[in-house]
């Protein structure tokens, strides 16, 4: 299958780490031309240097943006627009919001995730959505996490806040479909990242257990035994993302080996 992405012009955000660097590095291998941000430049330079080295892809590049500032995610799309012409393709990237029950919570933790986890998907596809008009199409692709299908339990931010992401990503498909501009939102199950190892140690220290066994008891919870790879899930992403996409919109996808329950 050709994904007709060599030369494309694509917006990764967050992507110095975890599943965001997984995903440019599989556009890079695709031919792309991929520019990354993150709010850290020591751990973007690395990562660019490191994806060029895996894939043999000299285009790919950085910016430094904290997705909480308007002002950054404007200069992020107007970077990628002058280094590489347009932009083709965004993926919508943010760091998860903290873990916690809603009892937990205080205003200021609710705006902190609103501003990073919804405002943030907000303001990059209002910035490159006329970009990608202009040019005749385009795809965003959101990252969330399986709390857009079925609640997750002591992350009542991400509960509230991934399926307003959702919301979001099915009004754009509606209100750009005439414009060729597909928007789809994908969450992820049990990948084996940062940041389900910092879950798995929260859980543990609220239940007095080791951390090794309550990622054994995640593992049985996944019907495929195994927690899923990077990789994998950047593949889903590459794929709703590509010119081989081409009448799948406003749709959300799990990508977590069979973990939820919810139809």
């Amino acid at each position: 299958m050709d994904l007709q992405l060599k030369g494309k012009s694509v917006i990764v955000t967050a992507a110095s780490k975890g599943l965001g660097r997984a995903v440019a590095a599989e556009f890079a291998r695709e031919g792309a031309h991929v520019l990354i941000s993150s709010r850290d430049e020591a751990a973007l330079n690395a990562t660019v240097e490191d994806i060029k080295k895996e894939t043999g892809n000299e285009h790919v590049g950085y910016t430094v943006c904290d997705m909480k500032r308007a002002e950054d995610i404007k200069v992020m799309v107007d970077h990628a627009a002058s280094a590489n012409g347009s932009v083709d393709v965004l993926v919508n990237n943010a760091g998860g919001p903290s873990a916690g029950k809603f009892m937990d919570m205080s205003d200021d933790d609710w705006y902190q995730a609103f501003e990073l986890n919804l405002l943030s998907f907000i303001r990059t596809s209002r910035e490159v959505i006329p970009h990608m008009k202009k040019q005749g199409g385009g795809r965003i692709v959101n990252l969330a996490s399986s709390s857009i299908k079925q609640s997750l339990d002591n992350l009542v931010l991400s509960n509230t806040m991934r399926p307003g992401i959702v919301g979001l990503a099915k009004s754009i498909a509606r209100e750009h479909g005439q414009d060729n501009i597909l928007v789809n939102t994908v969450g992820p199950g049990t990948i084996e990242t940062d940041r389900i190892v910092d879950l798995n140690q929260k859980r543990a220290d609220a239940q007095g257990v080791p951390v090794e066994k309550v990622a054994e008891e995640a593992v049985k919870q996944i019907p495929m035994n195994r927690l899923g790879e990077p990789a994998e899930f950047a593949k889903a992403i590459v794929f709703l993302a590509s010119g081989a996409n081409t009448y799948i919109t406003g749709q959300s996808l799990i990508v977590d080996g069979g973990q939820v329950k919810a139809l």
